[in-house]
C-alpha cells in the first residue's frame, strides 16, 4: 500500500559534508553484521570451497578458496595500513574484474576505510576529479593512470601482490557499521555526478535478505560480467556471493560468445545482465541453449527491459528472466519479480523484503494504489527486517541534494510510478523527463515500451522537445534491428512505428517526431545522455 494520505514533511538533518544524521536502524536480522566479517561463516564452515574465481586463468590470476581470500584480505589489510589507511580513510580502484579489486574492497571494509570504485572508461579528466571530489589517497590502477592520480598514492597489480606479500599484520579495528563505507557517483547525466555514500550496514541486505527470497543452490557458481567499479555490482556479485556462502566467478567479457563461452566452462548459475547484453546472446548465432544450460537465475537490470526482449529468451533458452529495478542510492535492486504473483508486461516487480514503496504527489502527500507520482522508498515495518532498511548516508558535499533526495523520511527517486491493485510496482519514466504535450502527461517509459514491441526496433529513447503550440512534444529515437528493417529506408521504418504506436496507444503519446540513428550517445555509466539527443531532431518529423 502506498500509505496514509498525509505529506511527508519531515526534513532531514545533514551535516555540512552531505551526509545525513540519523538514529541507528534496526539490525539485520541475520549476520554478519559488517561487511568486514563477510567471509567469516564461510572460512569457518567451508575454508576449501571456491570463494573467487577469474573466468580467464591467465597472468598468473588463480582461483582462490575461501581461507586462501581471507588470507589475503587480511594481509591486504596489514598493507594498506602501512600506508597510512585507516578509518574514514578513501582508497579508489579503477581495474577490470579482478582479483586485486574484490581484495582491495574486503580490505578497505577491514579498516574502516571509504571505498571508490572508478569506471575505467572514464577519461582523465573525469578520474583526477573523481578522485578529488571523494579525497582518495590511495589509488590502485594501471600505468595509464598516473596522470589521472597526480600525487596520490599509485598501486599497480603487481605493487598490490607485493603489498599483500609483504606480511605486515593486520590492525584490530572496531567498525562502525553506519560509518561512511563506500561512495557511487551517480551517472551524471547532468553536470558533475554526485557521489552517494552508503555503509556497511547498507551494503549487507542485498545478499543476507536473497538467502530466503533465492536459496543457494548445490555448488552455486554467481557469475559477474559487469564492471565491479559499479558498487551495485560488488554488492550484487561477490559480496552477494560470499554472504550466500557460494563462489563468485569474474567474469572478463560482455559479448555474447565470450560471456556464453565462460558460462559453458564456468557453470555459472546466476548472472545481471543489462538489456543489450540479453539481446545480444539471442540474437548472436554463435550462441546456443547449450551455452547458458546451467543458468537458474537471470535478472536484467540497469534500464528498461522490454517484454518482447524477455519473451525472446525464453524461447532461446527455456528459462525467464528476472525483471527489476533499482538505483544508486537505494544501493542496488528493491524489486523483483516473483513467479507466484501476478506478472504484467510493464511491471518492475514486487518491493524485496526490506523495502517498502511509497507513492506521493507533487506535495509529497501519498498517493492511493493506481495512481501515478514519484516513487519513494523507505524501511519495511513489519516482518522480521522491520526497520532494518536504510538509502545511503547522503551525496558527498552536496547537502541540499541530500536533504532534498531524504525529505519526508523517505529515499525521492525520482522516477515516476505506481502500485497496482497486487502490489507491483508499474514504472512511467522520469520525473524529470515527463513530457507535458498539451497539457497531458506522456511518461517516456510507457511509450519507450510500445516501441520497442516493434518487430524492427532495438533500441528506442523518448524525450520532449520543446514546441511553440503544446508546450513540448515527443521525439522517439530508434536503433533499427538488423537485417532487413536496418538495411531498408529509414523513412518506411519511421512511418510504420509511427502506424505501430497509433494502434497502441492514445494519440497525445504517439512521437511527434521520429529518427532513426546508429547509435545513441552516452555517458560512462552507458546511460543515453538524453540531452546529447535531442539537437538530432532539428528538423526531423513523424
Amino acid at each position: 500500500m502506498s500509505g496514509p494520505a498525509h505529506a511527508l514533511d519531515e526534513r532531514p538533518q545533514v551535516g555540512a559534508d552531505g551526509l545525513v544524521v540519523r538514529m541507528t536502524p534496526a539490525p539485520l536480522p541475520e549476520g554478519p553484521a559488517t561487511v568486514a566479517e563477510a567471509l567469516v561463516a564461510g572460512v569457518r564452515d567451508h575454508p576449501d570451497r571456491e570463494a573467487l574465481v577469474p573466468a580467464d586463468a591467465t597472468e598468473g590470476r588463480r582461483t582462490l578458496t575461501y581461507a586462501e581470500l581471507d588470507a589475503r584480505v587480511d594481509a591486504a589489510a596489514g598493507g594498506l595500513a602501512a600506508l597510512g589507511v585507516g578509518p574514514g580513510s578513501v582508497v579508489a580502484c579503477s581495474l577490470p574484474n579482478r582479483p586485486a579489486l574484490v581484495e582491495a574492497f574486503l580490505a578497505t571494509q577491514r579498516l574502516g576505510a571509504v571505498w571508490l570504485g572508478v569506471n575505467a572508461n572514464l577519461v582523465d579528466d573525469e578520474v583526477s576529479w573523481q578522485l578529488a571530489d571523494a579525497g582518495a589517497e590511495v589509488v590502485l590502477a594501471t600505468a595509464a593512470r598516473t596522470a589521472a592520480v597526480g600525487d596520490r598514492r599509485l598501486l599497480e597489480v603487481d605493487a598490490w601482490d607485493d603489498l599483500a606479500a609483504a606480511g605486515h599484520p593486520a590492525p584490530t579495528t572496531t567498525i562502525d557499521p553506519h560509518a561512511p563505507a563506500a561512495i557511487a557517483y551517480t551517472s551524471g547525466t547532468t553536470g558533475r555526478p554526485k557521489g552517494a555514500v552508503h555503509s556497511q550496514h547498507n551494503l549487507l541486505w542485498p545478499g543476507i535478505s536473497s538467502r530466503r527470497s533465492y536459496p543457494a543452490l548445490p555448488d552455486e557458481r554467481h557469475g559477474t560480467a559487469l564492471a565491479l567499479t559499479i558498487l551495485n555490482m560488488l554488492v550484487l556479485g561477490p559480496l552477494w556471493a560470499f554472504l550466500r556462502g557460494t563462489t563468485a566467478v569474474l567474469m572478463d567479457r560482455t559479448d555474447a560468445v565470450g560471456f556464453a563461452t565462460a558460462v559453458r566452462e564456468q557453470r555459472i548459475n546466476r548472472v545481471t545482465l543489462v538489456p543489450a547484453m540479453a539481446h545480444d546472446l539471442v540474437a548472436h548465432p554463435d550462441v546456443a541453449p547449450a551455452d547458458l544450460a546451467t543458468l537458474t537465475q537471470v535478472i536484467i537490470g540497469a534500464g528498461h527491459s522490454p517484454p518482447a526482449l524477455r519473451d525472446a529468451w525464453e524461447d532461446e533458452f527455456g528459462n525467464r528472466t528476472v525483471a527489476g529495478y533499482g538505483l544508486t542510492e537505494a544501493p542496488t535492486g528493491v524489486t523483483r519479480e516473483h513467479v507466484d504473483r501476478p506478472m504484467r508486461p510493464d511491471g518492475a516487480g514486487y518491493p524485496l523484503e526490506p523495502v517498502r514503496v511509497v507513492v506521493v504527489d507533487d506535495d509529497d502527500v501519498p498517493l492511493p494504489d493506481g495512481e501515478t507520482g514519484e516513487v519513494c522508498l523507505a524501511a519495511a515495518t513489519d516482518g522480521p527486517w522491520a526497520g532494518t532498511w536504510t538509502p545511503m548516508l547522503g551525496y558527498l558535499g552536496r547537502p541540499d541534494a541530500t536533504a532534498e533526495a531524504l525529505r519526508g523520511g523517505v529515499l525521492h527517486t525520482g522516477d515516476l510510478g505506481f502500485l497496482d491493485e497486487h502490489g507491483q510496482l508499474v514504472l512511467r519514466g522520469r520525473r524529470t523527463e515527463m513530457v507535458l504535450r498539451g497539457g497531458a502527461n506522456v511518461y517516456p517509459a510507457e511509450v519507450e515500451r510500445v516501441l520497442l514491441d516493434h518487430p524492427g526496433v532495438r533500441e528506442a529513447v523518448v524525450l520532449g522537445l520543446p514546441d511553440d503550440r503544446l508546450g513540448e512534444v515527443v521525439a522517439a529515437g530508434l536503433v533499427a534491428e538488423p537485417g532487413p528493417w536496418a538495411d531498408g529506408d529509414p523513412a518506411a521504418l519511421v512511418d510504420d512505428v509511427t502506424a505501430f504506436c497509433r494502434e497502441r496507444m492514445a494519440r497525445y503519446k504517439v512521437p511527434d517526431r521520429v529518427l532513426v540513428l546508429d547509435g545513441f550517445p552516452r555517458n560512462a555509466m552507458g546511460k543515453v545522455v538524453k540531452a546529447e539527443l535531442a539537437p538530432a531532431f532539428e528538423g526531423a518529423g513523424a
